[in-house]
């Protein structure tokens, strides 16, 4: 691995970490407790359509397993590593079928990360019945996925065209 793809995994790696920890101190949103924006995807996107999977991947990884330890409880690494694996494989088919831009790709990813943490609390929980919180998680993913996609897809486009292709 050259040195400057390296630096680059660092740099966005260390970004995704000050983002998540950023995003900690917002006070909860008191109507729907465990809805956030999801800053550190803006990380994670980049490196998808920069870098690529692989490494998307490994920032992705590290940020939640740290984050969690640092930020959160072992229960929210499970619920976490659950979301952020299921969005970063559907963001990753979205972009390799090339139908949609980084904004829907950022939605789906959005969406699915709830949607996992979902399917990953019915597993612990044993129960279906959490269920009826997905239309509202899939309204703020919707709504964090255009936010994150929009800041995403101004930072590749200011920053050049160099998409990772895999």
């Amino acid at each position: 691995m050259q040195s400057r793809k390296i630096s680059q995994i660092g740099v966005l790696t260390a970004l995704a970490m000050v983002l998540s920890y950023v995003e900690s101190l917002f006070p909860a949103f008191i109507a729907v407790p465990g809805i956030k924006i999801g800053l550190a995807n803006i990380a994670v996107i980049f490196a998808l359509y920069r870098l690529g999977f692989r490494e998307a991947l490994g920032i992705s990884v590290v940020r939640v397993v740290l984050s969690s330890l640092l930020f959160g409880s072992v229960l929210s690494l499970s619920y976490s590593i659950a979301g952020a694996l299921i969005s970063l494989v559907v963001m990753y088919l979205l972009k390799r079928i090339r139908l949609f831009g980084i904004v829907a790709v950022s939605v789906a990813g959005g969406v699915s990360h709830n949607l996992g943490q979902i399917g990953m609390a019915c597993l612990i929980l044993q129960t279906g019945a959490i269920v009826y919180y997905v239309p509202v998680l899939i309204l703020s993913g919707v709504a964090s996925g255009v936010v994150i996609g929009l800041v995403s897809s101004t930072v590749l486009s200011r920053l050049g065209e160099e998409d990772a292709d895999e």
